[in-house]
């Protein structure tokens, strides 16, 4: 009888990290398991905002108001992660140093360059993507549990970058190989399954697949240059998957 009342707990605990509401709880590894699930509900969101917006405005003007939900939504926690992972990882610096950077809130030239790039490409997927409403809030849904998923993956299989760690450790590692990989089945299945009702299966696999290869790109990146993740890492790989999925989702 213990076992749904922790269940409750971890989703309102994953959904107080990864969203503006219940904020203030503790993180931990029980909370890693509702990621692809909280994810996919923020993509059905901005989704659904998307297809009311696009009954009244133009695609352009549903696009912006699908995009401004999604940063409202997060409380902007991926994109400060994406800034300050664009400060750290592109310019040329040794690994303590990127590390420093990371940490301060001062915003140079590559953080504004580089989230600037992102919302531009978000916006314009988002305004110009032909897709019907439920065709887009299955997309969108899918596109964001991958997203979460590919955050808890790196959670469990890359080293932590900082030796006294920070936010994007808390939670800890989720224990056995087996249940890493159950989240990442998970992920998948959400993600997957959104995208082929959105897109059929050939074209949906495909965006997966570009999405997913994107968020990688820029793990990989972390780990050359910081010898794993930080919390900053995890957001702008997310971040970055988003976008790949969301143009890739808008081609013709």
């Amino acid at each position: 009888m213990a076992a749904p009342g922790r269940g409750r707990s971890a989703l309102i605990g994953a959904l107080a990290f990864l969203t503006i509401f219940g904020r203030g709880r503790r993180p931990d590894p029980s909370q890693q398991p509702w990621f692809p699930v909280v994810g996919a509900a923020i993509g059905a969101l901005v989704g659904l905002v998307w297809w009311g917006a696009s009954q009244w405005w133009p695609p352009a003007v549903a696009g912006g108001l699908a995009l401004a939900t999604d940063l409202v939504l997060t409380g902007l926690l991926h994109i400060d992660g994406l800034a300050d992972t664009a400060d750290g990882l592109l310019p040329h610096m040794d690994r303590e140093r990127r590390l420093a950077v990371m940490r301060t809130p001062d915003t140079g030239a590559f953080a504004v360059a580089t989230v600037v790039l992102m919302l531009v490409l978000r916006w314009a997927a988002l305004g110009s993507n032909g897709l019907r409403g439920a065709q887009m809030v299955a997309a969108s849904a899918g596109i964001w549990a991958l997203s979460r998923g590919l955050m808890v993956t790196a959670m469990n299989t890359m080293p932590y970058a900082r030796p006294n760690g920070g936010l994007g450790n808390v939670f800890g590692r989720t224990g056995p190989t087996a249940r890493t990989a159950g989240i990442a089945g998970l992920s998948l299945a959400l993600g997957l399954g959104g995208l082929m009702l959105g897109r059929g299966a050939v074209l949906g696999t495909g965006v997966a697949i570009a999405a997913i290869a994107g968020g990688v790109g820029v793990l990989l990146l972390g780990r050359r240059r910081l010898g794993g993740y930080t919390g900053d890492v995890l957001g702008a790989a997310g971040v970055v998957l988003e976008t790949v999925g969301l143009v890739a989702l808008a081609a013709r």
